[in-house]
Order: C-alpha cells, then structure tokens, then sequence
C-alpha cells in the first residue's frame, strides 16, 4: 500500500493516465541495478529516485576526481578523493528517504556480473567504457533481465532498450572490438538527456506505461539539434545472443 506521505510526493506522476496508485506501486516494489554513478548513472539514479524506485542498487569503484564535475551532478567540488559509490547512496537517500539504496564499491568484471545482477528487475547502463557494457550485456542477457543501454560522446548520444530474447542485444549492434578509452569528450548537459531518457525507459518497462525502446536506438545529435530513430537488427553471429 501507498501511505498518505507517498501519495503526496508522487502525486504528480500518479495523475498520469494508465499510471496512476497502480504504477507507483509497481515502482515501489522494483529492484533497479545501476552500473556506475557517473555522468549518465548519476542522472539515471536521481530520477529513479526521485521517481519512487523501491530498491537501486548503485555500483562503482571509482574516485571523485576534478574533471569528473562539469557533468556528475552527484557530487561536489568537497567530494574529490572520495568513494563514488558511498557518496551516491547518501545523496540519493537526501533526495528520497522512502526508498532503499545498496551501494557497492567493487569494478564489474566477467567473473561477478551474474551475481551483481541477481534480483535485479532492471539494469541501468551507467559504464564509462565499452567493454565493461558488454560484460553487462552478456550477464543481462544470460539471467533473462532487461538493459538498457546508454552511450554518449561529445555532444551527441544515444538510447536503447535490451529485451533478452526479443530485442537484439547490445553485442548484435557491433561486430568492431572496442578499446578501452578513457577521457571522452562530453557536454555535461548530454549525459542528463540521456541518463534521463534511460530513467523514463526504466520506469515504462517497470509498470508497462508507454512503449520502450526496445528493437530501437534513439540517437540525439546536439549540434544540429535533431533527433534520430531506427531499428536494430539481431545478428545470426553474435557472440552473445546469437541472434537469438
């Protein structure tokens, strides 16, 4: 059941059409895992929050460092030195104290991705890197959870909704080995468009609202402005679904 407190605080969305007490709920008993508290996690986690997310999960190994702040709105400029993931659990239980938050500091690895997910309705791509996405998108894929994926550089980025065993997954969408690459360009104000997009995508998958993004890649170009959609197509050789 919604308390009176909960009702009043998400009063706002509770007035959707098809959202309603119903929705709330749903989100109120949700699991949400997501990978990294940086730029695009940072700004999925606090809309997650914010939302009424009953359970996230954040993870991270990293530090607060310098040049991390002109896009992490998690943090501040007192942070630096400290542990991304501890910071994040207290200032996402500041933003809602209704919900609970796991932190962990730990890098996701081939060997601990199964475990990491376990239980999780959701897992939210919040990675700086492609591999370490691959490494979800294989573990989601295998435990039968939905990811959705972000990616960003410069100032353009994109969205897309992973379905095991009915959207292609994220290694059908590239048969190019990425390297790691550390210090990509970014606008801070692209990762809070597209971490938010993956908090919209989130909460539609969690309470059937709306259609996601699955089968689809949303790009945004902020040069130009212009917003772009396709769809994507399985591959009979990937590695991991195997088109499947």
């Amino acid at each position: 059941m919604l308390d009176e407190t909960e009702l009043i605080r998400y009063a706002r969305q509770i007035k959707i059409p098809d959202f309603g007490p119903e929705g709330q709920l749903k989100l109120k008993s949700a699991r949400v895992f997501v990978a990294g508290v940086g730029g695009l996690g940072g700004y999925s986690s606090l809309s997650l929050a914010s939302a009424g997310v009953g359970h996230l999960t954040v993870i991270d190994h990293g530090l607060v460092e310098l040049s991390n702040l002109n896009r992490q709105v998690l943090y501040r400029d007192g942070d630096l030195g400290k542990a991304k993931a501890d910071l994040a659990r207290e200032r996402l239980s500041q933003v809602n104290p209704l919900i609970d938050i796991v932190s962990i500091r730990l890098k996701i690895a081939g060997e601990n991705a199964m475990e990491l997910i376990s239980g999780a309705h959701v897992v939210v791509d919040g990675m700086d890197n492609f591999p370490g996405r691959m490494i979800l998108n294989a573990a989601c894929f295998k435990a039968g959870v939905p990811f959705v994926y972000g990616g960003i550089y410069g100032l353009k980025g994109m969205v897309t909704t992973i379905i095991p065993g009915k959207t292609p997954c994220l290694a059908c969408m590239t048969s190019v080995p990425h390297e790691v690459q550390e210090g990509v360009p970014v606008l801070g104000a692209i990762p809070a468009l597209i971490g938010s997009i993956q908090a919209l995508e989130t909460v539609k998958l969690l309470t059937g609202i709306g259609r996601p993004l699955a089968g689809k890649l949303l790009s945004f170009d902020g040069e130009l402005g212009q917003w772009f959609s396709h769809g994507t197509l399985k591959r009979d050789s990937c590695p991991v679904c195997g088109g499947s």
